[in-house]
C-alpha cells in the first residue's frame, strides 16, 4: 500500500482566530488581515482599521499565515 496522498487531496493549514493572514496574490503594501473565524471552508477576516463589526468572507484555501 502506498503512503502517498492522492493528487486531489490537499492539506489545509490550521489557522486560529486572532492570527494574522495574507491572501494569495495580496499586494505587499496591504497589511495582513486578522482572522475572525473559519467554518465550512470559509473564513471571516478583517483589517484592524475597519473596526470591529466589518468583516470579509474569504475561501480558506486563499489564506496563508502572515
Amino acid at each position: 500500500m502506498s503512503n502517498h496522498l492522492p493528487k486531489s487531496a490537499k492539506v489545509v493549514p490550521l489557522l486560529r482566530p486572532g492570527t494574522f493572514v495574507m491572501l494569495e496574490n495580496q499586494p505587499t503594501d496591504l497589511p495582513p488581515f486578522q482572522l475572525i473565524q473559519c467554518r465550512g471552508g470559509r473564513c471571516w477576516v478583517r483589517q484592524q482599521a475597519w473596526g470591529q463589526y466589518v468583516h470579509w468572507e474569504v475561501e480558506h484555501k486563499r489564506l496563508r499565515a502572515a
